[in-house]
């Protein structure tokens, strides 16, 4: 049939309108993380306010119905020596007891995912390893102390003069690695493997064997023996420095996986999106999660440059190796600061109340003088645990869209005691709902 142009119907206004609106959420979802907060915030359950308070004889219904919220725990890698985070964990631990009344509560209790660079692979491996089945080996207390008791062994001094250096190299290396080694072992004794941990955890390396990140998970682990690796090398692979310590050789529990390792943070400094990605995929333990509206992401940084602001001034002298150190810790930050913005934007209207991040805004805190992040003397250490606190008495800082970032109102401190508040929340409301938030596989009891 012919079809005249001039009798066609035209769009009408409504159609136009509709389409709009149906792109400009789309728009919203995947470019800009929901802008508008109508379109998709649900109502909290259990936040009276004086308008629209939620009457009590509903309350439990509403409860049933709601999913829950997998909370995740992500801890750079990179300065510092982990003294930051590790001061930030110590504190909200304390935070939980105080808050939900249990002077035993740790922070595998209430977070369902760890993930950690580094030194926060470290702090992840002894915050959800499990001799026991049942219960962590450390307290949050105890993960900044035992870097504090080994930092001959875990940290090794830098040499001030580049030719002692290469007079030492083949030396210094190799009798820090084995240092750190006997360290490692110490901590998590040699027979524990991923499997022996009480959640899902997630700990980077780079693989020099495939050129490539190697990220090791308990998830994978439990699915085959193949994937399944020792703790202790575990954190001896992700906290390789290479500048520091020597590669290390790593085979599987049934030896059909080999690894040769290095620093985690050269593969992922940041590994928040590795654990949302995660959650989002893994379908078998996190059957309920739809989006990131479903999350409570921590992550937790290392802090900033120690050693001061690079002036012009001071920088046009440099040669090529005086450039090697700042670059190398330029690119982890930026790095890292890229992920938080990212995810950040990825929460839309949510990311201050779904995902806060706990990272020093600064540098002028008084502290600026070469090799304070690389001196592993008992009064640098001191130092850095002021600096640490220091750091978390600083306003919160918070990503913008399109806008770098802004101070926020709360210290870090006080952000980590209202995220507290929240994760006790969450986990008392998760014995009153229909639909389990979490399934986590369970590791076949070993051989006696």
């Amino acid at each position: 049939m012919d079809c005249n142009p001039s009798e066609m119907q035209e769009p009408s206004i409504d159609t136009d309108k509709l389409s709009y609106e149906i792109f400009s959420i789309l728009e919203s979802k995947f470019l800009f993380g929901y802008d508008d907060q109508k379109l998709w915030i649900p109502k909290q359950i259990g936040t009276e306010t004086k308008s629209d308070a939620t009457p009590p004889e509903v309350l439990p219904t509403a409860i049933k119905n709601q999913r829950g919220k997998v909370c995740i725990l992500s801890i750079d890698g990179g300065g510092m020596r982990g003294i930051l985070s590790g001061k930030a964990l110590a504190y909200l631990e304390q935070a939980l007891r105080s808050r939900s009344g249990d002077p035993d509560a740790r922070i595998s209790d209430y977070f369902d995912v760890g993930a950690g660079t580094g030194v926060g692979g470290i702090f992840t491996a002894m915050l959800f390893s499990t001799k026991t089945g049942n219960r962590p080996v450390f307290t949050a207390e105890e993960t900044w102390k035992f870097l504090v008791d080994n930092e001959k062994r875990l940290f090794r001094p830098a040499s001030s003069s580049s030719g002692a250096f290469f007079r030492r190299i083949f030396t210094s290396r190799v009798s820090a690695t084995v240092a750190m080694e006997r360290a490692m072992k110490e901590a998590f004794t040699e027979n524990l493997t991923l499997k022996d941990t009480l959640k899902p955890i997630l700990i980077p390396c780079y693989d020099l064997s495939s050129s490539a990140p190697f990220l090791f998970s308990r998830a994978d682990a439990l699915e085959t023996e193949s994937f399944d690796f020792k703790l202790w090398e575990v954190c001896r692979a992700t906290s390789a420095e290479p500048a520091q310590f020597e590669p290390v050789e790593m085979m599987s529990v049934d030896g059909q996986t080999r690894c040769v390792a290095v620093d985690g943070g050269l593969a992922m400094s940041n590994p928040t999106a590795a654990a949302i990605t995660h959650v989002l995929h893994n379908k078998q333990e996190f059957p309920f999660v739809r989006g990131v509206e479903d999350l409570m992401v921590l992550s937790l940084g290392s802090g900033q440059f120690l050693e001061g602001s690079y002036e012009s001034e001071k920088v046009k002298g440099w040669k090529g190796k005086d450039w090697a150190k700042p670059i190398a810790r330029i690119s982890a930050d930026g790095a890292a600061d890229l992920v938080d913005h990212s995810v950040a934007m990825a929460f839309g209207q949510s990311r201050s109340h779904n995902y806060v991040r706990i990272q020093a805004n600064g540098p002028n805190l008084g502290i600026c003088g070469a090799n304070i992040d690389s001196d592993p003397s008992p009064s640098n250490v001191k130092r850095l645990i002021g600096v640490a606190e220091e750091m978390l008495k600083q306003k919160n800082v918070e990503s913008v869209l399109f806008g770098g970032k802004k101070i926020g109102e709360q210290t870090n401190f006080e952000k980590l005691d209202w995220f507290a508040g929240e994760l006790v929340l969450e986990h008392q409301r998760r014995s009153c709902r229909i639909a389990p938030t979490v399934a986590f596989k369970q590791a076949t009891p070993r051989a006696t």
